[in-house]
């Protein structure tokens, strides 16, 4: 009968407890240049001048004018340059929602992690972030050398206003989130004259505080531990998606070298085993190893590695994007494109193309007015002077632009129904909404007991909605 053996750790001497993690080793990635470093920049100015820029873009309308973007909660009102948006049309976001997870599906089958090495915030923050912390410590020899000198007048000025300028850029970024959901001029103003409310203070610290953590301190941890998305990633790989890939087969075997030796006569492989892929890389791992969960696809290994190979006068792609399939057979560029460009691919692009297109299709043709139509439950059926039988009905009318307009509400569906209101046409402002009593009138006798569907016509300022409901006629 076989028996399962147990190992049984080693107890240390001197009554210290054996552990049972590693403890977390701080990365020092080095600066890089070259072509993906340059794009990721772009990038990192890209998103940021659209999320700080954004809230700041006046858009001109018939009140005065406001800002271009605009979640306005309290108002349940949500501006997104010319249109206005409400709760009803949650559709929206759910098909904006439905569209960025097909892209991120689409991008990781063609090429990985893209999102996660050039867009993602995490990403981003993080290049903000070490940027600021090379220029005020230096680059990753200084920064080691930094952290292990004892106290110092010297260490102690250039941590604590490295973290001062973190946590400026973290309360800059803190105060336009909120930008997004509260006037973000109004707010400036209130948060200097501490008015604001305390929703408001709350976010703009919380959000500040998320990003001075994240990126100042957690790093790679949020990438490797606490992003969904780095667990189900290969869920999409295959192997023709294009990933950042050691050749193996050119660079091993590895070993140091003379710039004018002929490695070839030594034994050896293009890879100079110098170690600055290594170094580069924001969650610390080695690309030699094959493809790892960790790794976000940011390039910086493959910019640092062509770098090495210009000075050794070897040529670049020692580390590059490529396939499996490509490195197991040794595809040139063309094959490698027209494996990328296979099914799988090609339905995500058509779904999401469709899908941008009919969200594009239903905006433009978007019927500016809203109405919700609720019976008034408290007043029933009733007689009234003139022989006519009346149903009460409570309007809510969603002027969906921001131009003043009137509005003319009628009801069909039962002969000789009439629509009796205090005023004959229904006057909303600018992007507001209004409750409005209807009584609608039926000649007594024309129509059977039961309920009978009717519907509200609502027309004005270039839009017609018609809208069901019920009117109940007693026994």
């Amino acid at each position: 009968m076989n028996q399962k053996v147990i190992p049984i750790l080693p107890v240390p001497s001197g009554g210290e407890s054996a552990s049972l993690y590693e403890a977390q080793k701080k990365i020092y990635p080095r600066s890089v240049t070259g072509v993906f470093a340059r794009w990721r920049w772009a990038f990192v100015w890209l998103t940021q001048l659209v999320f700080y820029g954004l809230p700041w873009l006046p858009w001109a309308t018939e009140a005065g004018g406001r800002q271009a973007v605009l979640f306005d909660l309290a108002a349940r009102r949500f501006y997104l340059f010319g249109y206005v948006l409400y709760p009803q049309d949650f559709i929206y976001l759910t098909g904006l929602l439905v569209a960025s997870a097909l892209s991120l599906f689409l991008f990781t089958a063609v090429a990985g992690r893209l999102w996660c090495g050039f867009a993602c915030p995490q990403t981003v923050y993080t290049e903000i972030f070490l940027w600021i912390e090379r220029k005020v410590e230096g680059d990753r020899p200084q920064r080691i050398k930094l952290d292990g000198a004892r106290f110092s007048t010297e260490k102690l000025v250039k941590k604590w206003f490295k973290h001062l300028l973190w946590l400026g850029v973290a309360m800059w970024t803190g105060y336009t989130f909120v930008g997004y959901f509260t006037p973000i001029r109004e707010l400036g103003l209130e948060f200097l004259q501490t008015r604001m409310g305390s929703w408001e203070v709350f976010w703009v610290f919380f959000y500040a505080l998320a990003t001075y953590g994240n990126a100042g301190f957690l790093r790679e941890q949020v990438c490797k531990y606490m992003c969904p998305y780095a667990r189900f990633q290969s869920a999409m790989f295959d192997a023709d998606t294009l990933i950042v890939s050691y050749d193996a087969g050119r660079g091993d075997p590895r070993g140091t070298r003379g710039r004018k030796d002929d490695f070839r006569a030594m034994g050896l492989g293009s890879c100079i085993d110098c170690g600055l892929c290594v170094q580069v890389c924001p969650t610390g791992i080695d690309i030699r190893n094959g493809l790892q969960y960790e790794c976000i696809g940011c390039a910086a290994c493959v910019d640092v590695c062509d770098g090495v190979m210009d000075k050794m006068n070897y040529p670049h792609g020692l580390i590059r994007f490529t396939t499996q399939n490509a490195l197991a057979a040794g595809s040139d560029t063309g094959a490698i494109v027209r494996r990328v460009l296979r099914p799988r691919v090609l339905v995500y692009a058509g779904i999401l193309a469709a899908l941008c297109v009919g969200i594009a299709i239903s905006l433009a043709v978007r019927t500016p007015l809203k109405v919700d139509v609720v019976r008034d439950r408290a007043t029933l059926a009733r007689i009234v002077p003139g022989g006519k039988l009346e149903n009460v009905y409570r309007l809510q009318v969603m002027n969906a632009t921001e131009e003043t307009q009137r509005y003319r509400i009628g009801a069909t569906g039962l002969a000789g129904l009439a629509v009796v209101m205090a005023e004959p046409q229904l006057e909303v402002g600018p992007a507001e909404s209004r409750w409005v009593a209807v009584r609608v009138q039926l000649p007594f006798g024309t129509a059977e007991p039961g309920s009978h569907p009717i519907h509200f016509e609502i027309e004005g300022g270039g839009a017609h909605v018609s809208e069901k409901s019920v009117f109940l006629v007693p026994r």
